[in-house]
């Protein structure tokens, strides 16, 4: 998984970058192929907004947050992000795979 940080009128400390790559990280548990994040951290007045754009095969996936910390806005933005992988996921599965009786060879 490779993800980019960047900041907008922020600057990103290593400490929030280590942060933000641990909490986007966890994405890495509900697929196998490599994923492309990009992350930007902003703040404009006194909100801090984290976006996030995630390259996943066959879909593009975006999700961002608002909150008055950087850090609570990271973890609402991996909490969505973390909702929308899922949904993606559960979109290609394939539910017309599963046993039925009109597919089986045995007929009892």
């Amino acid at each position: 998984m490779r993800i980019d940080i960047s900041g907008h009128q922020i600057d990103v400390t290593p400490a929030l970058r280590d942060y933000a790559e641990e909490k986007i990280g966890k994405l890495r548990r509900h697929f196998d192929q490599a994923l492309d994040t990009r992350m930007i951290l902003s703040v404009d007045k006194l909100e801090h907004r984290a976006e996030a754009t995630i390259h996943a095969p066959g879909k593009t996936l975006f999700a961002d947050a608002q909150a008055s910390d950087m850090y609570a806005a990271i973890d609402l933005l991996s909490d969505k992000l973390d909702r929308l992988v899922l949904k993606q996921k559960e979109k290609k599965k394939d539910h017309h795979r599963g046993e039925s009786a009109a597919r089986s060879d045995s007929f009892g």
